[in-house]
């Protein structure tokens, strides 16, 4: 009994307040943000923090400001509000309490006394045996007697719901059509001995009374949806429920050696990219890549695009693999797609302390405007912009010795000599002009532009590589650049 034709889309997005952001929950979200916006339905966000032992509230404004980093929003939720709050489980507790309470009543969960040690022994017997180990129904038809027995040894129950002995067939809006059948799908815990409730009641729970229309989660949750189903019936017969969801299970997002991204690599934080200067549509567009495509030819895209276009039944169901290299690539391309000031002003937080090694008063904003277009031709994350503009401000080169030895060749101080002498007459407010004059020089010793521009580069940039350089001799001026030169030419002598 899925939802009827036409009913308004609701969906959720439910994360654990444990740690940093993961970039596979950032991609889960992303899907259930696009495919709401693109019905025009509604997102719920709900935090699912009923695990004290590892949720915390840092973790929780944590989640917080990065939905909102991302360009999130959402229609329900924690600092929205809605019909269905609170938002967070931990102050839904009592509404738990009260449908375990019904399921129990009702016949469809009950309490099971099997202590840990004897549901290992069964599992590993069942093992052994060839059959399926998943929990064996031992405590479904209790006598009076045993319960009373148990209860004399101290036995603390836990809940558990009862699975219909039947086959459960749903269409997954990814996988197409599948199939659990009853000997795979064994009973399964609720509430925990100490009352506390689990993730398996509480999240389809929360589901059935926010109304949820679809149910789009990762592959690693697919496993628990024939429990699900069965649970949602169950509780459209106690009248908790209306209808069941459908439900979307997105391919895993793999990272090195082919294995799951997990918390635990550096690549999967979310954070990392936030400080790398990633800018927020460049990273969601590529995170939409894993598994969903705009068009076979078109790798870059804006959120708005993607909205308008995504169909969750277009997601492939094959794992996707986090590429980094291509995931920068993207981020330059989205970083190119800015307005100039845009740019400059995405850039300010590594423009100043901690990023920046220069003092704050050697700041000047109008070199700043005059070289960020050419800088925004050359960054692929925000935080390259450091490196690339700290010649303007620092009273001196920082020299990269490979960067050194690589430009200062046998013949570069005759090179500087000639290109100073050329820059020192050239006109300083073209930099074509500048251009022109090292290009003498170098014709002078019979080299090239690029050959003759490397020492040049180096003594005023102190790199190999970086902005254009003559439109960064023209911002850094006359005085600066020729004083560099000979500073060069003195350490060449040295």
């Amino acid at each position: 009994m899925a939802s009827a034709p036409g009913t308004p889309v609701r969906v959720r997005f439910c994360p654990s307040p444990t740690g940093n952001p993961h970039v596979g929950l950032v991609r889960t979200a992303l899907f259930n943000w696009a495919f709401a916006r693109h019905h025009g339905g509604t997102l719920v966000f709900r935090i699912e923090d009923t695990d004290a032992a590892r949720d915390s509230e840092e973790s929780y404004r944590q989640l917080l400001d990065s939905m909102r980093w991302l360009g999130f929003d959402w229609d329900e939720g924690p600092e929205v509000g809605g019909p269905h709050a609170p938002y967070r489980q931990s102050e839904r507790m009592d509404i738990y309490r009260d449908v375990a309470r019904k399921l129990l009543d009702g016949g469809y969960a009950y309490h099971c006394y099997c202590s840990q040690e004897e549901l290992d022994a069964r599992r590993e017997a069942a093992r052994a045996a060839g059959r399926p180990s998943g929990y064996d129904g031992h405590c479904r038809e209790l006598t009076a007697e045993q319960i009373e027995r148990f209860k004399a040894e101290g036995r603390e129950p836990i809940v558990r719901f009862r699975m219909p002995d039947e086959t459960i067939t749903f269409t997954d809006l990814v996988r197409g059509e599948l199939t659990f059948t009853p000997e795979n799908v064994p009973d399964y815990g609720i509430v925990r001995a100490n009352g506390a409730p689990l993730y398996t009641l509480v999240n389809p729970v929360d589901d059935a009374l926010m109304e949820i229309t679809h149910v789009l989660r990762g592959e690693d949750l697919l496993s628990s949806t024939p429990r699900q189903i069965a649970l949602y019936k169950a509780l459209i017969e106690l009248g908790v429920a209306k209808d069941i969801p459908e439900f979307g299970h997105l391919p895993y997002v793999m990272g090195e050696g082919n294995k799951k991204l997990s918390k635990r690599d550096p690549q999967s934080s979310l954070n990392l990219y936030r400080e790398r200067g990633f800018l927020p549509e460049g990273l969601l567009n590529y995170l939409s890549l894993l598994g969903w495509s705009l068009s076979a030819d078109r790798d870059v895209f804006t959120i708005e695009e993607m909205v308008a276009a995504f169909d969750v039944a277009d997601v492939n169901l094959n794992p996707a693999r986090f590429d980094l290299k291509k995931c920068e690539a993207i981020n330059g391309d989205h970083i190119r797609m800015l307005e100039v000031k845009d740019f400059a002003e995405r850039c300010r937080p590594w423009l100043k302390a901690p990023f920046a090694p220069w003092a704050p008063e050697a700041f000047d904003e109008a070199k700043w405007q005059a070289v960020a277009p050419h800088a925004q031709t050359r960054l692929k994350v925000l935080s390259e912009i450091t490196d690339n503009v700290d010649f303007l401000f620092l009273p001196e080169p920082v020299f990269d010795e490979a960067s050194w030895n690589k430009a200062m060749k046998e013949g570069s101080d005759a090179l500087l000599r000639t290109a100073r002498e050329k820059l020192e007459s050239a006109d300083w407010t073209s930099a074509e002009s500048l251009k022109e004059a090292v290009l003498a020089a170098g014709e002078a010793h019979g080299l090239k532009l690029g050959k003759a521009q490397a020492p040049v580069r180096v003594a005023v940039t102190g790199r190999t590589v970086g902005l254009p350089l003559f439109e960064s001799l023209e911002v850094l001026g006359r005085e600066k650049t020729l004083a560099r030169i000979d500073a060069a030419l003195a350490k060449l002598a040295a």
